[in-house]
């Protein structure tokens, strides 16, 4: 306690780590002010009976930082720019080149990477922006619209979606801590007077068991969450004993610390951006005039709302990705070329391709815990769902998921800016 005190008076007393505090707190403040700000011609009434009978819709509210449930500006959130990212990390593994620029060409390389996941953010912001105020007119939500209308709220939609990536982006480079991740954070956070007031509005006395449960499952998730965050396997290094002059160097040993679960909150990210897409589509599809469309929109609304076939997408998606980002951000060639270069080898494993090896085999066996667990408990409120009617579990479930690696990774960024100023 004494050392978590001593922490919080030195991230305030040093300017630079108050500045970054400030800057970040300010830029979510703006995100904000940005999401009470409607589009023209929203039926609030409409509006308040969609979202609170739409589960589908919750989920949108949940990526959009609360900006869906107010037809903000901002309403599309960092969906877009999510989804672009998906996308670039997909290519990763059908062109080598974006690979080796992402892995191989160092800084330079991925700031040109994360250009063009910005670049293909606008295209997917403007086709969002297109179908949600197509299925919003449909529903009644908005009002009819000319096509000058029409045109105005697309690109005021894709552009606050736009500037929400900017903010985003200024927060990681001038505040502390991930900028999407800590959009979405606030938004989650935002919506807790509201979902606190909910409970309190339908209180009733025969459900206080239920109540209790949640309560466990809540710190079961949180406990859970932040051991398999922290947990590492610790790889033993020596390094070599070099002469140089009347000089030894070397000789040491050390150890290479591999993470349970690399990806963070990525996966959840990821996943819940896949799901969520083609339910757009056949929401869309449903609102049309052609019987076909209709039928298909319906058909596929449907399917997608099986509780059963929705859990296992969930779990297996989380799995997937959890996978897939650990592949494409940890490269065991280039850490065993590393360990070369400075005399560095792992006892009992020859260097060079091997050592690459052995630590690919480590990972993979690390990330499989890490990989179910994560599913395992993004699925576990809907269980919890099914079995006590409640239908915003799933939403609190994975809302919960996001803002426990999003507040462990923030606190891991300010150890790591305490530690810089410490040096």
């Amino acid at each position: 306690m004494q050392t978590f005190i001593q922490k919080i008076k030195l991230l305030f007393m040093d300017k630079a780590l108050r500045t970054r505090l400030i800057f970040t707190a300010a830029a979510l403040i703006v995100f904000r002010f940005l999401a009470i700000i409607p589009i023209p011609g929203v039926n609030s009434v409409e509006l308040e009976r969609l979202v609170a009978n739409n589960q589908f819709l919750g989920l949108i509210d949940l990526f959009s930082g609360g900006g869906l449930s107010t037809i903000s500006i901002v309403m599309l959130g960092v969906g877009p720019y999510i989804s672009g990212s998906i996308i670039m990390q997909l290519l990763t593994m059908i062109f080598p080149k974006l690979k080796e620029m992402y892995q191989e060409e160092g800084e330079a390389g991925r700031r040109r990477f994360m250009q063009y996941s910005r670049l293909l953010t606008i295209p997917l912001a403007l086709l969002s922006a297109f179908g949600y105020t197509l299925l919003l007119v449909k529903q009644g939500v908005i009002m009819p619209l000319s096509g000058f209308e029409m045109a105005v709220n697309i690109i005021t939609i894709a552009g606050g979606s736009i500037l929400l990536m900017w903010i985003g982006e200024l927060i990681s480079e001038f505040g502390i801590g991930n900028g999407v991740s800590l959009i979405i954070f606030a938004g989650i956070v935002a919506r807790l007077p509201i979902t606190i007031g909910q409970l309190v509005a339908t209180y009733d006395p025969s459900q206080i068991p239920v109540y209790l449960a949640m309560l466990i499952v809540g710190l079961v998730i949180i406990a859970g969450v932040v051991y398999i965050t922290e947990a590492e396997r610790s790889v033993p290094v020596t390094y070599a004993k070099r002469i140089r002059g009347n000089k030894v160097y070397g000789g040491t040993s050390s150890y290479l610390p591999l993470r349970l679960n690399q990806a963070g909150v990525i996966p959840i990210i990821f996943a819940l951006s896949l799901l969520l897409f083609p339910r757009m589509i056949f929401s869309f599809l449903g609102t049309l005039s052609q019987g076909w469309a209709q039928a298909i929109g319906s058909w596929g609304t449907a399917f997608l709302a099986n509780q059963l076939f929705y859990g296992i997408a969930y779990f297996c998606l989380v799995v997937i990705f959890t996978y897939f980002y650990t592949a494409v951000t940890f490269d065991p060639q280039g850490i065993a070329d590393n360990l070369q270069k400075n005399g560095a080898f792992i006892p009992g494993v020859r260097p060079g391709q091997s050592t690459s090896n052995y630590l690919g085999q480590i990972v993979t066996r690390i990330t499989l815990v890490g990989a179910l667990f994560l599913g395992v408990i993004a699925v576990l409120p809907l269980i919890l769902q099914g079995l006590t009617g409640f239908s915003y579990l799933a939403i609190g479930g994975t809302a919960l998921l996001i803002v426990v690696n999003v507040v462990t990774d923030l606190v891991k960024k300010i150890d790591a800016q305490l530690s810089i100023r410490e040096y």
